[in-house]
């Protein structure tokens, strides 16, 4: 069971059981006004449903005791406060024409709202990214120092990332805001296919071009995974928070609050909590991404199979979705961040980190790129052994000195042309 610190209201609301039998109540209704357009049903009787449709979940919870069939519950409930007119609830449907209509109003009106907190995180990324555009660190690989790059540029990266979560998040609302009248087995043998399509317009979905009792689960599937590879992207910028807060490298911080505390038993702990939570619910979206794709094949036309557990994935990958995303844009927000940190780790393996460029200058020279990396390598093997630093061991290596002048060694350790296609790339993302 979710607890109420991962509901936010918004979302909660959506996947309460309240706005499930609203949107069950407001399916009902439509049908009957379009059936009564069309002169299947009266329009007195359409018009009576829709004034006195209600419905108490004490009382569907009681005759479904009985019953043991929660629409069967529902409409009985329904029809009882309509009076005279209830015979024409649920007039020529079955049960997830219903159903999986209603589910899709909830799952576009969830949709919406992710993509709403995604482009909130967007905002917040490229103010960031703007701001640490030529805050200098060091990028790794391995977990490794390797070459020189900007805070902003990993800021950027996740941006771009992100944009890619957007455009999947609004094809994956258009698979699942589609809605079904077609029947048992999706042949119209009661309701032909123009009262699908007017319901569906009225409610702002798109009618399922063919179905048969239920929408073809590929399209929950869909919207399942583009949460989970979103919840990914969350994971993967908390595992950097992560990296970057450990205390041999913090380059950056959570921010922490004065009376917070990060242990029980060691009061100096400031700890990246809110990242950690990150990345341990996006395991569990990831997970209902599996039970997701295992709902796809039903027997034949339907069977329920997908359907307890639908009950459990969908609410909960939702919900925790847009719990870590407000999560993750409020500690972006909020990071710390330490340049002269960011500075200092990248200085501490002495110029280590230019030897990709001094290889490069040394084979323009005319060296064989692979005599030129045992040169630049000998000498780079000599500072972890702490000889030297890189520019002071290349400049007393006299096989060096044959390729390259003082001056040309100079250029190798500039960090300006390291970074001289910073602004290029920012173009690229950003236009």
């Amino acid at each position: 069971m979710l607890t109420d610190r991962y509901v936010h209201p918004e979302m909660g609301r959506i996947w309460s059981e309240e706005a499930k039998f609203d949107a069950w109540m407001e399916v009902e209704v439509v049908a009957a006004e379009v059936m009564a357009d069309a002169g299947i049903i009266p329009k007195e009787a359409a018009a009576e449903i829709r004034q006195k449709a209600s419905y108490s979940i004490e009382r569907i919870d009681a005759i479904e005791k009985e019953v043991k069939h929660d629409v069967i519950a529902f409409t009985q409930a329904l029809a009882e406060n309509v009076g005279e007119a209830g015979r024409f609830v649920h007039f020529g449907l079955t049960s997830y024409d219903v159903v999986d209509t209603a589910l899709g109003i909830r799952l576009r009106d969830a949709t919406d709202l992710i993509i709403q907190n995604v482009d909130k995180l967007l905002g917040v990324l490229e103010a960031r990214a703007r701001d640490h555009k030529r805050t200098i660190m060091v990028g790794r690989t391995h977990g490794v120092h390797a070459e020189p790059m900007t805070f902003g540029m990993k800021l950027t990266l996740w941006y771009a990332e992100m944009k890619r979560n957007r455009t999947r998040l609004v094809a994956a609302r258009d698979a699942i805001a589609v809605g079904k009248l077609s029947g048992a087995v999706g042949t119209f043998a009661h309701l032909p296919p123009e009262i699908e399509e007017r319901l569906c317009e009225k409610l702002g979905l798109s009618a399922a071009p063919i179905s048969t009792q239920v929408l073809q689960r590929d399209r929950h599937a869909e919207a399942l995974s583009a949460l989970a590879i979103l919840a990914s992207t969350l994971d993967k910028i908390a595992v950097e928070i992560r990296s970057l807060q450990r205390t041999e490298i913090r380059e950056v911080e959570e921010f922490f609050s004065e009376k917070q505390k990060g242990s029980s038993a060691m009061p100096h702990k400031r700890n990246p909590v809110a990242s950690e939570q990150i990345s341990g619910l996006a395991r569990v979206v990831r997970g209902n991404l599996q039970t997701a794709l295992e709902n796809v094949p039903l027997w034949n036309e339907r069977d329920i199979s997908h359907s307890s557990a639908e009950r459990m994935i969908l609410p909960s990958s939702y919900i925790l979705t847009d719990h870590i995303l407000r999560r993750a844009t409020s500690v972006l927000d909020n990071l710390i961040v330490y340049p002269e940190k960011m500075r200092e780790n990248l200085d501490s393996m002495k110029g280590l980190v230019f030897s990709g460029q001094v290889l490069l200058q040394i084979a323009k020279k005319g060296l064989a790129r692979e005599d030129a990396y045992r040169l630049v390598q000998r000498n780079a093997m000599a500072v972890w052994q702490n000889k030297g630093t890189l520019r002071e061991l290349l400049g007393a290596d006299e096989d060096i000195a044959k390729w390259l002048s003082g001056e040309e060694l100079d250029q190798a350790f500039d960090l300006e042309k390291q970074m001289q296609h910073v602004d290029t790339i920012y173009k690229r993302v950003f236009g």
